[in-house]
């Protein structure tokens, strides 16, 4: 028989009332199961349920129970706070109700919100608060610890005791099974989320000792968290016992730490280090040398800059097309076209293009000229042993004395900007930031003082030299607006994330008392770099800045906020540059709101595009154009297609200025995607060559595609724009870059900081001798996913032709009865209607056979087709057997190798040479060194930036073999394959370049004599 439906909780609650204790306790554990349908009705006896709880005439069960009874009915009334109050009082209880019911929300709502309130106590009573811990709340949790543990959900019980301070948890759970990918998800979480800086260094100073050492021969899978580790913390006291710990047992691991010590770690810490390292013994003294010698990070520049050179790839037709269109005249089109160049060679010290088109070169006056000399610091970045030789013509004297020549002083600001670049993160300490000093000491003109400040700060960048600050504060002080400005960004760059109290109040103080906007401005961003990683502790300078009256203050204060939590993805900040965007009364304000955005989002950028898409349709243009280029940073070299998606329809904005950073965002998306990979970028592509070209569009619009073009093939093709070091840690160089090239909206110079976040993308196997052997590896995917853009081709120019006289069929038919008459008679026949047909214009048909030679067009040694035509028709006209592409590649030593491409590479395990770390941080599977590999694009994208590559030190199995070296030349690399141009056939008639002119006035030259060809005497 159906049990009879219930319509009233009123007989349960009438029990309530009785008397009896047991009559009481029976209501109550009725009343439980009837709370879902009956909760409101139960809600107005609430006072009485509460009473039962707190009555000592019942018994422990029942008071338990009607504990519970009154979580449940202030849960259904939307009380959360004191529904967990009362879950607490009834705990055997409601552990007993939530692995019988079925309110499966209800306990999971509960639980969060003890989660919750634990973690809000523990913080509370890490910051010294006088709360005792409600021990019924600490048992729950440590139930859930325990529930978690035995489930094997390690990871959920790492992420409560990360955010409740509980590290004895960690080492319980690690303790279980001893897997370091816990302790890396551990780290992660305290680096990529919301936490204090004296907590963030406490954890990892508490997981550093539960690392095992790390062993070569085991390819320590840590070693890459390690290196994060130590670059985050930038402790001497922990690296240096770790590197001589390695010797000399490890010593090709401790030069491999090292080497990825130098891509994240700050000039100060790996001088520290260096400073700090052992003599060592005779055995020893050698491997410290080494240590000592990689840890000045000249080592690594030096490969970086020979790895760039051999493998440039650059494009000289896009350039010269560029320059063909773009009108020299123009100092903004100059510009352009002199940021395309430095971008495209950027590392590559090629400088051709300059040499080839010297006449070009010409038309820089003034600050084109400042930009054009600062050009050559681009091109030559990372060559310091022949900088000072290569802009010795354009550098100043060491008195300072003005030179005489009209101009000159822009090509020698120019010469100490460009000596900065050349030296960027490497100059701390040494012979340049000594040479620049003078230089700025001894200048008297603003514009060789602007240079010599600039040059400085990206030279000295995150060295500390006080001496150094004190002479860019004493060119500051000379108030001048243009060496001012350039001082106040140096002296932020100098002092980078040192938050110094003293040099706070001074650069705020003169901030506010100078009347020249380009000073507040260089202040301004000074600030932001001075205070950059410091997260809480610039809460009050951010604070102070984002009230000030001055937008241009102000607008430093975004961008503090922004440097001081860069990387994070802190939702209070995120908040804040959201507010600001809406509501902020200064477009120039609203837009580095935007900007920023990009500075705190870089290491999830698949969250950026569903953050910025409503802001990409304001009404606010400059909201717009913030929104572009926050796209561009944060998701830079991904290739993300919903970021194209987004950016595709705002190059057609009505706004020539948000036209122009969409461009300049999607060369940043697209850099080293391949067509394979991105299917957007050859409509991109198209869509610059055609922008650039287009006289009627707007210059700005011109120049953001110019920069577009040079950004997707930046370096050679062979770097990327990536705001993380390989090893996971910010890439500081890169973001202070990225900072300054944000802004080129008020001074163009600035813009060549964007090389400062062009990472090389390769793979650079090394021995213990730190030479380059011979050696290849497998690329487990389709070779078209990451390989070079085909160069562009010349335009065949087409020859006029004639129109072909039209001969009726009957009159050849007469004719060619006339010959065989003559023929069957013996006469000789003249070919006259050959001679007739080429004086009347006549063309003759072309054969359906396939001529040999190249006469319509260059034919390609690879599959034999003519160059000159789309590969489309090429196939559709012969029609070949289709070879199908293969799902692995050998790639040798010295190769380019995209962050993406990483996951894929794999040793053979009988190769010769094998690393000594994990080439990538995350690694697909394969099949005798040869898998099939995913050809999907969609893997192509991570959330992350796939650590890995780049300078690996290898073990050689084989080493009593001799070997092979790759040899590395002081002279600039050959002109790239990609760059020369197919000269026209020798039967083409257009005039390839200077010739002799003939007399049009002489005789015309008579015919040739007839002949007839003995066509029966082959053989």
């Amino acid at each position: 028989m159906a049990p009879r439906p219930q319509f009233s909780a009123a007989g349960a609650l009438a029990l309530l009332a009785e008397p009896e204790p047991v009559l009481k306790q029976r209501a109550l554990k009725a009343l439980i199961s009837l709370v879902p349908q009956f909760w409101a009705e139960i809600s107005e006896h609430i006072a009485v349920i509460e009473s039962l709880y707190e009555s000592d005439e019942l018994s422990a069960e029942a008071r338990q129970s009607a504990a519970l009874l009154a979580s449940k009915v202030y849960y259904y009334l939307g009380e959360y706070d004191e529904a967990l109050s009362f879950a607490l009082g009834a705990a055997p209880a409601f552990e007993q109700d939530s692995l019988a019911s079925g309110e499966d929300e209800y306990v999971e709502t509960i639980i969060s919100k003890a989660i919750d309130r634990y973690i809000q106590a523990r913080s509370d009573d890490a910051f010294g608060s006088q709360e005792k811990l409600d021990p019924r709340l600490g048992d729950i949790i440590e139930s859930i610890f325990s529930r978690c543990i035995q489930n094997g959900e390690y990871k959920q019980a790492i992420g409560v005791a990360l955010e409740a301070h509980r590290l004895d948890v960690i080492a319980h759970v690690y303790e279980k099974g001893h897997d370091t990918s816990l302790l890396a998800y551990c780290m992660d979480a305290v680096l990529d989320t919301n936490f204090s800086l004296s907590y963030r260094d406490e954890v990892l100073n508490f997981l550093y000792p539960l690392f095992p050492s790390p062993k070569a021969d085991a390819k320590s899978p840590h070693v890459h968290s390690l290196t994060r580790l130590l670059v985050t913390l930038s402790s001497p006291t922990l690296t240096v016992p770790l590197l001589v710990s390695l010797v000399p047992g490890e010593k090709l691991l401790a030069y491999q730490f090292a080497f990825d010590l130098v891509e994240g770690g700050a000039q100060d810490f790996l001088e520290t280090v260096r400073t700090d390292l052992p003599e060592g013994d005779e055995s020893t003294k050698p491997i410290f040398d080494v240590l000592r010698r990689i840890l000045g990070g000249q080592e690594a520049v030096k490969l970086y800059l020979e790895f760039l050179k051999k493998n440039n790839k650059s494009d000289l037709l896009i350039l010269k097309h560029t320059k063909d269109v773009l009108e020299p005249r123009s100092s903004v089109y100059h510009t352009a076209v002199t940021f395309q160049n430095a971008f495209m060679h950027a590392g590559t010290t090629s400088d051709t293009f300059l040499r080839e088109n010297l006449d070009w070169l010409g038309y820089a006056s003034n600050w084109s000229k400042f930009t054009a000399t600062a050009a050559l610091g681009v091109i030559h970045k990372g060559n310091f042993e022949q900088g000072m030789a290569i802009l010795g013509p354009y550098l100043p004297n060491t008195n300072g004395g003005e030179s005489g020549l009209a101009g000159a002083a822009y090509s020698e600001g120019g010469a100490l900007y460009a000596l900065g670049l050349i030296n960027a993160g490497v100059g701390s300490g040494r012979t340049v930031e000594n040479y620049l000093r003078e230089i700025l000491r001894a200048a008297q003109g603003e514009v060789v003082q602007h240079g010599a400040a600039l040059g400085l700060g990206v030279a000295g960048m995150g060295g500390r030299n006080a001496e150094a600050y004190d002479d860019l504060k004493q060119t500051l002080f000379m108030d001048s607006a243009v060496a001012g400005e350039g001082a106040g960004y140096a002296m932020g760059l100098v002092m980078l994330g040192t938050a110094d109290p003293t040099c706070a109040s001074e650069m705020l103080t003169y901030a506010r008392e100078t009347q020249h906007e380009k000073i507040i401005r260089g202040l301004a961003v000074g600030l932001a770099f001075l205070f950059y990683g410091r997260q809480d502790q610039a809460d009050e300078t951010i604070k102070q800045l984002l009230a000030e009256k001055d937008p241009i203050l102000r607008y430093g204060g975004v961008y503090t906020l922004a440097l001081a939590y860069a990387g994070t993805n802190n939702n209070d900040a995120v908040r804040r540059l959201l507010h600001i965007a809406v509501s902020d009364t200064s477009d120039d304000v609203r837009r580095a709101a935007v900007t920023s955005l990009a500075f705190l989002l870089f290491k999830n950028p698949r969250s950026v595009p569903r953050i910025v898409q409503l802001l990409s349709e304001s009404y606010n243009p400059h909201v717009r154009c913030g929104a572009t280029l926050a796209l561009g940073i944060a998701c830079a070299g991904t290739g993300l297609q919903d970021a194209v998606e987004i950016l595709e329809p705002m190059t057609k904005d009505s706004v020539d200025f948000v036209r122009q950073g969409a461009f300049i965002a999607l060369g940043m998306v697209l850099v080293q995607q391949s067509d394979a990979s991105s299917p957007s970028l050859a409509s991109t592509r198209a869509l610059y060559a055609k922008i650039v070209a287009d006289k009627h569009e707007d210059p700005m619009a011109r120049f953001g595609a110019a920069l577009g073009q040079s950004f997707i093939d930046a370096g050679g093709r062979n770097v990327t724009i990536s705001l993380q070091s390989r090893a996971g840690t910010k890439n500081t160089s890169a973001i202070v870059g990225m900072v300054m090239f944000c802004q080129f909206w008020y001074w163009y110079p600035l813009a060549h900081c964007a090389s400062l976040a062009f990472e090389p993308t390769g793979i650079i196997g090394l021995t213990e001798d730190l030479k380059a052997p011979k050696f290849e590896f497998i690329s487990n995917a389709r070779p078209s996913l990451f390989a070079y853009p085909s160069p562009l081709k010349t335009a065949k120019k087409e020859v006029a032709t004639k129109v072909t006289t039209a001969v009726l069929s009957t009159t050849a038919k007469v004719k060619a009865r006339e010959r065989r008459k003559a023929v069957s008679e013996g006469e000789v026949v003249e070919s006259e209607d050959k001679t007739d047909a080429k004086k009347d214009g006549d063309v003759e048909m072309k054969s359906d056979e396939p001529s040999s030679s190249a006469q319509h067009g260059d034919v390609s040694p690879i599959n034999g087709s003519v160059s000159n035509l789309p590969e489309g028709q090429q196939a559709d006209a012969k029609t070949p057997s289709k070879r199908k592409e293969p799902t692995w590649e050998n790639i040798s030593n010295f190769s380019r190798v995209t962050p993406a491409q990483l996951a894929y590479v794999v040793f053979h395990p009988t190769s010769r040479y094998q690393p000594v770390r994990p080439v990538s941080t995350r690694e697909l599977s394969a099949k005798n060194g040869k898998g099939s590999g995913s050809n999907k694009a969609s893997l192509l994208s991570s959330e992350k930036y796939a650590g890995g590559g780049g300078i690996l030190i290898m073990v050689d199995q084989r080493a009593e073999e001799p070997a092979e070296y790759i040899e590395f030349g002081n002279t600039p690399a050959p002109a790239p394959e990609a760059t020369e141009v197919t000269p026209p056939p020798a039967n083409n008639l257009a005039p390839s370049g200077p010739h002799i002119a003939l007399d049009a006035s002489g005789p015309e030259a008579d015919p040739p004599q007839s002949f007839e060809y003995p066509f029966g005497g082959d053989t």
